[in-house]
């Protein structure tokens, strides 16, 4: 039973308390199959973030060439500077597919009867991993994503020179890359401030949409077990000092955010109010204990992210915790 998922025997203001291994768990036979499939699409997550993080934009080749418009060089250069990025766009654009493909395999796993979400996370702690690793590559990714405003400058160039082209009747190879529907769905994709957020949030609605037998509890309840994980490793001492790296304590911050906000968006009344299953206060609470420059971007995405924080049924002092 050794990395299995370790459940207090205390309950603390009726929220579950576990320890999950988030360094250490292994597939079992039963998770294997699924495990594999969602592996598959994680192990290319950190290039997706190199290839995101190097991304240096064409700002000064479109300058130049929307200042001259009459200079074919510079009109060539720009879009042979601008092609390349484009072609990475679609990358990491067709990654988010991936990303939601897996997102979905691991909800069915996780919140399949006749086990309750807190048997599955004890069971199938591999794929409970997996979930978090999803969720902490795409709060790492919208980070990173929302310093760099070159990517939308230069997709737009992109389409008005295709555009432009088009009418001319130039026959441009790169159409065969990225055609026009492909455009238009990359275009929406990156004009979210979190894309892969999005995704995930559409990917979780249309999970619970679509599978109408499966009560939303089952969904919901997968979200908030995982967020009381993460609360209450990150704040009981002999819990975080099993890790053996302080990166794991970031990691779980970013986990426990993300299921906030997916949860925020999938129960109707959200994670804020008095009846959500989240622990809100304790949870923004954790946050602020940590230094600030390792939760300014989660407390953001707290804010600007989340659905229901500015109904009325939210508490003031979450609010005000918040603002």
């Amino acid at each position: 039973m050794g990395n299995l998922l370790k459940v207090l025997t205390r309950e603390i203001e009726n929220y579950p308390h576990f320890f999950l291994d988030f360094e250490n768990a292994q597939p079992t036979e039963g998770e294997r199959e699924v495990w594999n499939q969602v592996n598959s699409v994680l192990q290319d997550s950190e290039s997706i973030l190199s290839g995101l993080q190097a991304y240096k934009g064409a700002g000064q080749e479109i300058r130049d060439a929307i200042q001259n418009p009459n200079d074919f060089m510079l009109q060539e250069r720009a879009w042979n500077s601008v092609c390349p990025l484009v072609i990475k766009l679609k990358k990491f654009y067709s990654f988010s597919l991936r990303l939601e493909e897996a997102l979905q395999s691991l909800l069915e796993s996780l919140t399949c009867p006749p086990l309750t979400p807190t048997q599955h996370l004890e069971r199938e702690q591999a794929l409970a991993k997996q979930f978090a690793e999803i969720l902490h590559f795409t709060l790492r990714f919208d980070e990173l994503k929302m310093r760099i405003p070159a990517i939308q400058n230069d997709f737009s160039y992109y389409r008005r020179t295709i555009s432009r082209n088009r009418i001319n009747n130039m026959n441009l190879d790169i159409e065969n890359e990225v055609n026009n529907e492909m455009a238009n769905r990359m275009s929406l994709f990156y004009a979210e401030a979190t894309p892969m957020l999005k995704t995930l949030s559409n990917a979780t609605t249309n999970f619970v949409t679509e599978n109408k037998t499966l009560p939303l509890e089952n969904t919901t309840d997968c979200l908030s077990t995982m967020a009381s994980v993460c609360k209450v490793m990150l704040e009981t001492p002999e819990y975080s000092s099993r890790f053996s790296s302080e990166d794991t304590l970031l990691f779980c911050m970013r986990v426990m955010v993300g299921v906030i906000i997916l949860y925020d968006h999938v129960h109707p009344n959200g994670a804020f109010n008095k009846s959500s299953k989240i622990d809100m206060k304790g949870c923004i609470k954790v946050l602020k204990d940590q230094p600030a420059d390792n939760v300014e971007g989660l407390l953001n995405a707290l804010k600007f992210t989340t659905k229901h924080l500015n109904d009325e049924s939210t508490p003031k002092n979450i609010r005000t915790m918040l603002q």
